[in-house]
């Protein structure tokens, strides 16, 4: 990893942050933090955008030797993520795979596991996505959800599902659009 280029990079890209509609720093440094606690191996991230917060997930998954499985529905956002992944040092650390979200998760071969799992993508399929990927989930994964607050009503049937499960435990945390996090207990 350049660590240079890869705090210059996170400063470009908070610029057009409205733009790409990152994540803010501090859920991106939240999340890092959570990843090197969690010790997380194999971290998916559904929408890459322009791959701000896949650096993040990568600055981390390079202390804990893990990989990054990441989704983005526009060629255009995944070739400058690329780029930028790239531009920090960080190739063959991930998967950068563009398409269907609900498409590609639903292709996933039943051995592919996670332990994080970060979803900022469709808000209206943020259910379908914990659906396709709770058979895919490692015994104590994580599972973090952005815009939870900004985009209440569209996310509502994922934080209703997620919450009444019993296989985890569930929180919104106070960061700026909401995010959720869901441990799973089993």
């Amino acid at each position: 990893m350049n660590k240079e280029a890869f705090n210059e990079t996170l400063n470009e890209l908070e610029v057009t942050q409205r733009e790409f509609w990152n994540i803010p720093r501090e859920t991106g440094n939240f999340l890092n933090m959570l990843i090197k606690i969690r010790q997380a191996k194999s971290v998916i991230e559904i929408g890459t955008s322009n791959g701000y917060s896949g650096l993040w997930f990568l600055e981390a998954l390079e202390k804990t030797d893990g990989t990054l499985t990441t989704i983005e529905y526009y060629e255009k956002r995944q070739s400058v993520a690329i780029e930028n992944f790239n531009k920090c040092g960080f190739e063959g650390r991930y998967n950068a795979l563009q398409g269907d979200a609900c498409e590609l998760l639903s292709n996933l071969p039943d051995d592919v596991k996670f332990d994080f799992v970060f979803i900022d993508a469709n808000k209206r399929e943020y259910i379908e996505y914990f659906e396709i990927l709770k058979p895919h989930l490692l015994p104590h994964a994580i599972i973090a959800a952005d815009n939870v607050s900004s985009h209440r009503q569209k996310v509502q049937p994922f934080l209703d599902k997620i919450f009444a499960d019993s296989d985890f435990q569930s929180e919104i945390l106070d960061l700026p659009a909401g995010l959720s996090l869901s441990y799973k207990l089993v």
